[in-house]
């Protein structure tokens, strides 16, 4: 943008960027007529320290900021322009929504004087989005934006920031000092409550502890270590929460349908089971099934109730005070010998399949196994959603849960992979980023191979689980006997399209294909490009979580 046209030092965008760049380091977006002026503001000012990175669709805008917060726990900014450039942001704005995202998202408007006829009701969208908006005026709109943030992290939430088109440049009234931004303590329960759980785990025999993202959040690993040696149980944690607790001799991984068989086994033998920061939603309990109908399950969470029918006793608590209170109390217990007697090496092998499944095409069990063997250990792992969802969560561990993301499966949405990639590289910038996507979700945000091509550079890679089909849906209504040709996908050449965007593609038709892979991990990454492996997966072979979703709904 033009000098002449740059904002003045107090317009209203200029005052909305000085409150962003005084609690955000990152923004992500697309620019447009409705924010052209915002973004001069934000980068024209050497004062403001905040780092913008653009992507090619206004979803990405919003999937990158949302990436980001779950790989650094910074909040960051996402922005768009008004109308069509608001209304392409709506489901990932959704998915931040139920996935408990804080993220701002910063969008033109229509002018005060009224709407065009290309504005739509954006307030109220959002609204039906679960999203409040909190519109500029003239008057002190640096305070609007500081409000809309303390909203979104105190809610842990998305909200929507407007910026009527006829005030971008105008002239703020009542700027001054920044307000500080007011964050509530998160709850702690009782010492009645944590007696009552503290006796529960000391009279078991088979104690479980299963940790969530809430615990990871709270910053509970610690105390969640102390836990687990005091009662000497075993643990676990939801998809979301992996790697919460810092000794994994007697960790089982994840709970649910991405659990190994015989541990989920294991913990449905539990007779007392201690939640700790997870919803405890219907894929970590495998649709009602994780725990015996006898196991008394406590759920501990910041939240006003229990979440699961399941649970038999609830506690308000955020998991880091209340793991380091019941460790407090059950410190010098004798353990109950139940994890002491488990073989645990059986319970971490998993099925590798065969190399090629009866169709001729590979069998992804295998390919995910050797991809596993593979990758840097200094690693993000960052998934669209799809059917293949369950080999990078079976396959590829991860060191905590800063690792794994898995935007869009609050949503239950497909084809927001490709936009977390540079979310989750400026969150760590010193780690490979590992992109898992299906051809289906590859296909729909393809726009934004060029930001995470451009973004991740030679540190980033990309698996495509390339099966000809929208495998969820196949595996579901086609063994119904519906119509399988909405479910198929023709074939499509990955490999050939990322190299137009300036990465390495290869088509992994064999499993010796994968030696592109290990030579690309060996070099340094300022030696390398982008890497895509475009997978030749056979449909046939279908993920055990998907067999638990085909069984409820059969």
């Amino acid at each position: 943008m033009s000098q002449s046209i740059r904002p003045s030092d107090r317009t209203v965008s200029s005052e909305v960027a000085r409150a962003l760049a005084a609690h955000v380091t990152d923004c992500f977006g697309l620019m447009g007529n409705g924010n052209a002026y915002l973004l001069d503001a934000l980068l024209s000012d050497p004062a403001h320290a905040v780092r913008f990175t653009a992507v090619r669709h206004e979803a990405g805008a919003v999937v990158a900021a949302d990436a980001y917060y779950r790989a650094s726990g910074r909040l960051a900014v996402a922005t768009a322009t008004y109308g069509a450039g608001f209304t392409n942001t709506i489901t990932a704005l959704t998915e931040a929504v139920q996935a408990r995202t804080p993220l701002l998202l910063v969008v033109g408007d229509a002018p005060t004087s009224g709407p065009r006829p290309w504005d739509v009701d954006q307030t109220g969208m959002a609204a039906a989005a679960g999203a409040a908006t909190f519109t500029l005026s003239a008057t002190d709109p640096a305070t609007t934006a500081l409000t809309a943030i303390e909203h979104a992290l105190t809610n842990r939430t998305a909200a929507v920031l407007a910026i009527p088109y006829d005030l971008a440049a105008a002239p703020a009234v009542g700027t001054g000092e920044l307000p500080a931004v007011s964050l509530p303590e998160p709850p702690t329960c009782d010492d009645a409550a944590l007696d009552a759980v503290a006796e529960l785990l000391a009279g078991a025999r088979r104690p479980f502890l299963l940790a969530g993202h809430g615990a990871w959040l709270s910053g509970a690993s610690d105390e969640l270590g102390r836990l687990a040696e005091a009662t000497g149980a075993v643990t676990a944690s939801s998809a979301l929460g992996r790697g919460s607790f810092p000794d994994s001799r007697y960790d089982l991984g994840v709970a649910g349908g991405f659990g190994q068989e015989k541990a989920m086994a294991l913990v449905h033998g539990a007779d007392v089971a201690v939640v700790l920061g997870a919803s405890l939603n219907q894929f970590t309990t495998r649709f009602g099934s994780l725990f015996a109908p006898g196991t008394r399950v406590v759920q501990i969470d910041i939240g006003d109730r229990a979440t699961n029918d399941r649970v038999t006793d609830f506690v308000r608590s955020d998991a880091k005070s209340a793991a380091a209170g019941l460790a407090a109390r059950l410190d010098g217990t004798p353990s109950s010998g139940w994890r002491e007697s488990i073989d645990f090496a059986p319970l971490r092998e998993r099925d590798r399949g065969d190399d090629v499944a009866p169709d001729g095409r590979l069998d992804p069990r295998n390919v995910a196994h050797r991809i596993g063997e593979l990758l840097p250990d200094d690693r993000v792992v960052v998934s669209d959603g799809g059917h293949f969802i369950g080999w990078a969560n079976m396959y590829w561990p991860v060191a905590s849960p800063d690792r794994m993301m898995m935007v869009g499966t609050a949503f239950q949405s497909i084809g927001l992979g490709l936009a977390s990639v540079p979310g989750a590289a400026a969150a760590h910038p010193e780690s490979t980023i590992v992109l898992t996507t299906g051809d289906g979700g590859g296909l729909m945000a393809l726009a934004d191979l060029e930001t995470a091509v451009r973004t991740a550079g030679g540190r980033g890679m990309a698996v495509v689980w390339n099966d000809t089909a929208y495998g969820a849906e196949v595996n579901l209504y086609g063994l119904k006997g519906l119509a399988e040709e909405p479910m198929r996908i023709p074939q499509v050449d990955f490999a050939a399209v990322a190299r137009g965007f300036g990465a390495d593609g290869v088509a992994v038709g064999a499993l010796d294909d994968l030696s592109a892979l290990a030579d690309w991990a060996a070099r340094p990454a300022s030696e390398r490009q982008f890497l895509l492996l475009d997978c030749r997966v056979s449909p046939h072979v279908i993920a055990p979580y998907q067999h638990e979703i085909i069984a409820v709904n059969s």
